[in-house]
């Protein structure tokens, strides 16, 4: 029960249709949903295979970073979700959710592993907060027709589809902050390792 109740929170359905289609209380589920997502990993299962290194170490590293409007209890509680992704692998490397300020871009800079922001040619939108933070030799700023930003609009598209508190103008929204940061990284987590496990099925094809 507790690994379909995992795979539910996964698609757009509220927490009160998981309780209908499973027969568990919302108290019972808001306990369990609580443990899931203290337990997720803060490096958002973000790994490498050994040809994806060894690709890694041919080309520079690239990642595209925006951000998605959402809010927590009211729309006036407007929380943007900033998501940096590796260009080559596909996965979030980090993301975070707060205001649409400078203070937010740096903490989204604070999260990319080290060896991003030593050497990854970033790909932003335009938002001036990105300039306070990336390197300007490697900090590309792409206008939305460029294309340089495709994956991680396809990506936003994804999140906001698959994960019912981001869905616009629905009744499944988020009441806490907590839940609403927890329920998004659940989705990244699932999200990174299988688009690892996709990328190695490929290799050996």
């Amino acid at each position: 029960m507790k690994d379909l109740i995992k795979a539910l929170l996964l698609e757009r359905l509220s927490l009160r249709g998981i309780c209908r289609v499973t027969g568990v209380s919302l108290t019972w589920l808001l306990d369990f949903i609580t443990e899931l997502y203290v337990a997720l990993p803060d490096n958002l299962n973000v790994t490498f295979s050994q040809a994806q290194k060894s690709v890694i170490q041919l080309v520079q590293l690239e990642a595209e970073a925006d951000e998605i409007w959402s809010f927590v209890v009211s729309k006036d509680n407007k929380q943007w979700v900033w998501i940096a992704l590796d260009v080559t692998t596909k996965q979030v490397i980090a993301f975070y959710v707060g205001d649409r300020s400078a203070s937010s871009a740096r903490e989204l800079w604070r999260r990319i592993p080290q060896v991003y922001r030593d050497h990854a040619t970033f790909y932003p939108g335009g938002l001036a907060a990105y300039r306070t933070v990336l390197p300007s030799e490697r900090h590309q700023v792409c206008a939305k027709s460029s294309g340089h930003t495709n994956m991680i609009e396809r990506f936003n598209c994804t999140l906001r589809q698959r994960v019912s508190r981001l869905v616009r103008g629905s009744l499944s929204f988020s009441k806490t902050i907590k839940d609403h940061i927890g329920a998004i990284k659940n989705f990244i987590c699932h999200y990174n390792k299988a688009v690892i496990g996709f990328a190695e099925s490929a290799l050996h094809l």
